[in-house]
């Protein structure tokens, strides 16, 4: 569609919806909305598993249990990206170490992560930066060398590619997110794809209440003759309640229908954007290596100060004068927010000064991941999700007219 595309959602969202209504919301009435959008997910990615859960933080968790993550364990993850990846290793009594990135992708740095790993890590979780994959293949030889999972946490990176495999399909699971401003939503929401048999079914058991007769392919209850007999076993293993809704199943199955529609769009958009910066001595895009495919959840650039003459500040006041949307700095280091600073725990102190923990006391201050810490205040995140490419268009040019004037001096 010249200019765009169909929008955000499409009403046949809306038929999905009216499907789910009509069965309504009866254990054993339902019209399978949740197995219609599993499946259609695990075909794209050309995996056999997918899991779908009620939102892209409980995905992770779901695949720290299941990988046998315990309490006092280590998780290595990066700094550089939004709190839930850590968050999500403390929910399960563990510890989040942090490897510093590599200064061109702005992903977690394979040589930090062997630098960091001890007798007590127990999994890493790369994370998909904007897009883009993290260098998986090194990362994957340091895991099987010390028996370590691999979780990937590609919120940001749907249909991003890895040396010609898709992103979601390199590690041992992966967890995508469907919350509003990634490039497939269903308001919130979340699911996993894996490979492994066990796995999956240790996911999807964990995801509603440690159903005993829950499998890798079963659905998120237990039949009416399990659930109707007094002697009945219903628990074999702790669960929580992370179960995907029909309704949030119902808008993602339309989503992930128009999956290359909607992240081809996003390229799109960085593409036009990557135009207006090119020749630009100080605002640096993301690299993307020619062996991987970005895909864009938002065009990213590095600002280099000095070279411009400008603060951050400063550049982005500029652009909002010249009429450009709004820009994103990077997330603060998790690391450097105050519930790690002020070590602001669970109960006070759990899980990283907690008895539990065996290993070196975590340290949390700056100086950590100095690479990290010396790009993150320097990131200027662009939208990408326009609906309209002539006006991903006009923006552009904005940036294009602000790179100009602070040129200029």
């Amino acid at each position: 569609m010249p200019g765009g595309h169909k929008g955000r959602v499409t009403p046949k969202a809306l038929e999905y919806l009216k499907e789910v209504v009509k069965y309504g919301f009866g254990n054993s009435t339902g019209n399978g909305m949740v197995a219609k959008f599993e499946k259609a997910f695990a075909e794209r990615f050309g995996v056999p598993y997918a899991i779908a859960f009620f939102n892209g933080t409980t995905t992770m968790h779901a695949c720290l249990a299941a990988a046998g993550v315990k309490p006092g364990d280590e998780v290595i993850v990066p700094p550089l990206t939004y709190a839930a990846t850590s968050f999500a290793v403390m929910h399960q009594g563990a510890v989040p170490v942090f490897a510093d990135v590599d200064e061109k992708t702005f992903n977690i740095s394979p040589e930090s992560i062997r630098a960091r790993i001890t007798p007590l890590t127990r999994a890493i979780i790369p994370v998909g930066l904007y897009g883009l994959s993290a260098d998986l293949d090194p990362i994957m030889e340091i895991a099987a060398r010390h028996n370590l999972a691999v979780i990937e946490d590609n919120a940001q990176c749907v249909l991003g590619q890895y040396k010609g495999r898709l992103a979601g399909t390199n590690g041992h699971m992966a967890s995508f997110s469907l919350q509003a401003s990634k490039h497939l939503t269903s308001g919130e929401g979340g699911v996993v794809l894996t490979k492994d048999e066990k796995l999956a079914t240790g996911i999807r058991k964990f995801g509603c209440f440690g159903y005993h007769t829950v499998s890798s392919g079963t659905g998120g209850t237990m039949c009416k003759e399990d659930r109707g007999h007094p002697t009945s076993i219903r628990h074999d293993s702790l669960g929580w309640n992370y179960r995907m809704s029909s309704l949030q199943a119902a808008v993602a199955l339309e989503q992930v229908e128009r999956i290359d529609e909607l992240v081809g769009l996003r390229i799109k958009c960085a593409e036009i954007f990557a135009e207006a910066v090119k020749g630009c001595a100080w605002l640096v895009p993301q690299y993307t290596p020619p062996d991987c495919v970005n895909s864009c959840w938002t065009f990213v650039c590095r600002l280099d100060t000095e070279k411009a003459g400008c603060t951050w500040d400063e550049f982005r006041n500029m652009f909002f004068s010249l009429g450009g949307d709004f820009v994103y700095g990077a997330w603060r280091l998790t690391y450097n927010e105050p519930v790690f600073q002020e070590r602001k725990f669970l109960g006070g102190n759990f899980p990283i000064d907690s008895e539990i923990y065996k290993g070196k006391k975590q340290v949390y201050k700056p100086g950590l991941c100095p690479v990290a810490e010396a790009i993150q205040p320097k990131l200027l995140q662009f939208k990408t999700n326009y609906y309209k490419l002539d006006r991903a268009a006009q923006q552009a040019k904005i940036l294009a007219k602000t790179i100009k004037k602070i040129s200029r001096g």
